[in-house]
């Protein structure tokens, strides 16, 4: 681990300064970074080290044992200490908790029993299925329908840019119920791989590779029970789900750009120009000063977000700044890293190239950053009483 300063924070607890450096060192002996051709048998292995290294139970639960409220703070210090290693072991991790987090939030026993376990140990993969084709960033516009036949629900439609499409064991799926208008009339059912009725129609291939694909379901029958909360709480259910894991993408983003700050110093102080070091440079100093600077504010708003969740506090505009400017900051800092590496950094296979890759998607998914952008605005323009810092 490099800078480990900001494990000082009064955010943080000795519990987490301990997982972080715990997790550091397991990494540096179970994570590769980068990946081979099959980027679906890695990220497979990957979530089955994870789950045997004991770390996705913070995914799922907030840590060892049941029914433990998820600890936002542990997820943050996870994916960022993972992202440093390798932006596929962020993804294996992350998704576990994504595509499960509905069922840890409002599972019935039955549900939470039969999948969290699994998911946990490494032994299931989730999927988050909420984005379709002509519904991303506008949720309350999503065409994919569930209609109730006796004690099963009947799903139709199509999912898109869904992360471990193709390797899931079962997908947390939502539906138009049309119990109300809009998102009101949205519900969520888990949906096992391999049900009659569901299909990957197609695999999706993106600069940073990793599972993702197309859903279609047709006449697909699932039993009632499968059904998460009641009936019309699905929009419900999936913000609650995702403002639990929003602040940890800005996370992710840190430790990508942690990692481009690390590598960027280490060229600056071994390669030679003009007969001086890189750094020894007033331009090179000014663009590692900046860079360490936006590190430093991304890191302050992502542990804000943290804390203030884990307080029971509602941090919708604090998690949209987190990940508005880690995401942002993150792609400046790498791409500064890059400048600094000059071409060897964007030859295929180094650091930074691949960083350059991975931080690109950050900025859209999980609400892009004009997105986050109007929700900062739509929460200061409430009570100013209730927005004031």
């Amino acid at each position: 681990m490099a800078d480990t300063r900001y494990l000082d924070w009064p955010f943080l607890e000795d519990r987490h300064r301990q997982l972080a450096r715990e997790l550091d060192a397991w990494a540096a002996q179970n994570i590769p970074h980068g990946h081979g051709p099959d980027v679906d048998a890695e990220c497979r292995e990957l979530v089955r080290r994870l789950g045997q290294g004991g770390w996705l139970h913070h995914a799922v639960a907030g840590g060892p044992g049941t029914g433990a409220a998820i600890d936002t703070r542990a997820i943050c210090l996870i994916r960022e200490t993972l992202a440093r290693h390798s932006g596929l072991a962020d993804f294996a991790f992350a998704m576990q908790g994504l595509g499960s987090g509905a069922i840890s939030l409002h599972g019935t026993p039955a549900q939470t029993e039969r999948y969290l376990a699994r998911v946990a140990r490494g032994e299931a993969i989730a999927a988050f299925a909420l984005s379709e084709p002509e519904a991303g960033s506008d949720v309350a516009a999503m065409q994919c329908s569930a209609r109730v036949e006796g004690d099963h629900a009947v799903l139709d439609g199509e999912k898109t840019w869904i992360s471990n499409g193709g390797i899931a064991d079962f997908y947390v799926v939502f539906c138009r119920t049309n119990e109300a208008p809009g998102a009101r009339g949205i519900s969520a059912f888990i949906v096992d791989a391999g049900t009659p009725g569901f299909e990957i129609a197609e695999r999706i291939h993106v600069i940073a590779p990793h599972p993702l694909a197309r859903l279609r379901f047709t006449n697909c029958r699932i039993p009632l029970s499968q059904r998460i909360g009641a009936a019309g709480e699905g929009f419900k259910i999936a913000m609650r789900t995702l403002d639990v894991f929003r602040t940890s993408v800005a996370a992710a983003a840190l430790g990508f750009a942690r990692r481009a700050l690390d590598e960027a110093l280490r060229r600056a102080t071994t390669r030679r120009m003009f007969n001086q070091a890189l750094a020894d440079f007033q331009l090179t100093q000014a663009k590692l000063a900046g860079m360490a600077t936006t590190i430093d504010s991304s890191a302050l708003l992502v542990y804000r977000a943290a804390w203030q969740r884990d307080q029971g506090r509602n941090v919708t505009r604090e998690a949209a700044m987190a990940k508005l400017t880690a995401t942002e900051g993150a792609q400046q800092v790498i791409d500064a890293a890059v400048q600094i590496f000059g071409g060897l950094g964007v030859v295929s296979g180094q650091v930074v190239e691949s960083l350059y890759r991975e931080i690109r998607a950050l900025r859209i998914y999980e609400g892009a950053s004009e997105v986050q952008q109007l929700i900062i605005a739509r929460e200061l323009l409430k009570d100013p009483q209730e927005t004031s810092p």
